[in-house]
């Protein structure tokens, strides 16, 4: 049911929605790219790690994923403990204690204390994503939500483009008794933290506390998010135990699909500035640039791909094409030629990082609305997992074969069998069949 506004109550709807996303979004944006780069800001210092501290391969991709455990182990009390809270007192403390983590990653000083201290990372970034939008939940209309998370979500690729230059950079710091790459970590967990001071202020928990919007628009935005609100319950839109939702084949196989593509994308993030490396005679800072240009590629390409399928809808054939372009650069990267090695990464990402945009449309058209949030948590957490597995095998393989060509390998395997897979995945829920996964009010996911 809409809301029956009258037509200056829609215009201050209006005004009231883009004065939201003129404060909110350049803030949430900035928290965005901290945290993307206090989250992989490792790949940069593997070999700085290895020689000042004797962390060897397999316990730098151990340690890399190990982040995802902490992460998704408290994600849901994170996710509890915001709605007890609230968005704004939550937010800034999940960033002050992952800006803390992060720069005490200054001190590690051992394999165990690297352990430690990622899995905390973990922990202190639980609940920043599903916080940024449940605060939209609460700012926004659904019509402008869409809108908002795009342009959030196009932080992680801003961040992947600015984390090689600012880290490279930061690593030919010297002084005080530390290490370039102890600056890194004191430099960059220091700048969260201050940002907790601009976000404290910035935000607001309610329209009603926002002394920049008018009180006609206070009164149209509470309005309209209440009676969306009041659908959602009426609708029966809640969570479901997992157990139901893995009843449905199409639901696991999102799961895969997505877990397929992170196992690509993380693998990338924290292992190419060590491919990098390996042209040679390149500074910290220029290893930081050429890192960079892989993810610039994927932005142009993400946004083609989009183009070209909002065109010509096919999406499991888009999605197949990507994982299959991602595919072929990871096999061609394993050349002994680092030049052509690093090309060949680039090549790739154009396929991996339009891999995970065009995923997302198969999920949210087949699924009812009553099971959509559930389900789309579920995916995003096995996806998460991809983080876990690909730096901790890439490390391990580097440890004892001295090479990471068989992870790459194994990496474009995966890439084709979801290529495969893409095309079994099913984009529109017709009617409700007979595995169809009902609501219930009692668990959550």
């Amino acid at each position: 049911m809409t809301p029956d506004f009258a037509p200056s109550t829609y215009d201050a709807l209006e005004s009231a929605a883009s004065k939201v996303k003129r404060h909110v979004l350049p803030l949430f944006l900035i928290m965005f790219i901290a945290n993307y780069i206090d989250r992989v800001n490792i790949g940069f210092v593997n070999t700085h790690m290895q020689t000042d501290l004797g962390i060897g391969a397999a316990a730098y991709g151990l340690g890399s994923g190990l982040f995802f455990v902490g992460y998704a182990l408290f994600e849901v009390p994170s996710n509890v403990l915001m709605a007890r809270f609230g968005a704004r007192a939550w937010l800034t403390r999940i960033m002050f204690t992952w800006g803390l983590v992060a720069g005490a990653m200054a001190f590690t000083w051992n394999d165990t204390s690297f352990y430690v201290m990622r899995f905390l990372l973990g922990v202190a970034e639980a609940g920043f994503f599903p916080g940024v939008v449940y605060y939209f939940t609460q700012w926004l209309p659904q019509k402008e939500r869409g809108k908002a998370v795009a342009i959030f979500l196009g932080g992680s690729a801003l961040a992947s483009v600015l984390s090689g230059p600012v880290s490279g950079a930061l690593l030919s710091i010297r002084g005080f008794g530390l290490h370039g790459w102890q600056w890194m970590f004191l430099i960059e967990g220091l700048f969260s933290i201050a940002l907790c001071g601009v976000s404290w202020f910035m935000l607001k928990s309610h329209p009603r506390d926002a002394k920049w919007l008018t009180a006609q628009e206070q009164h149209a935005l509470g309005a309209a998010i209440a009676t969306e609100q009041a659908e959602r319950e009426a609708a029966g839109n809640a969570h479901l135990p997992i157990a139901k939702l893995l009843k449905d084949p199409q639901i696991v196989l999102f799961c895969l699909l997505y877990f397929a593509i992170q196992l690509t994308i993380y693998a990338a993030t924290f292992w190419l500035p060590t491919i990098i490396r390996k042209m040679g005679g390149l500074s910290d800072f220029q290893v930081g640039l050429y890192n960079a240009v892989p993810w610039l590629i994927a932005m142009f390409a993400m946004y083609c791909f989009a183009v070209l399928s909002a065109k010509w809808r096919f999406q499991q054939a888009w999605l197949a094409l990507a994982l299959i372009i991602a595919a072929c650069g990871l096999f061609a990267s394993t050349s002994a030629n680092p030049v052509f090695s690093f090309v060949a990464i680039c090549f790739s990402a154009i396929g991996f990082k339009a891999a995970a945009s065009l995923f997302w449309p198969l999920p949210q058209g087949y699924l009812d609305v009553r099971v959509a949030a559930g389900v789309i948590a579920l995916i995003n957490s096995v996806g998460n997992l991809g983080g876990f597995f690909a730096p901790a095998a890439f490390g391990y393989l580097q440890q004892h074969t001295g090479s990471i060509s068989g992870g790459l390998y194994g990496l474009g395997i995966a890439s084709i069998i979801a290529a495969v897979a893409a095309f079994f995945a099913k984009d529109r829920l017709i009617g409700r069949p007979e595995h169809a996964v009902e609501p219930s009010p009692t668990r959550a996911v």
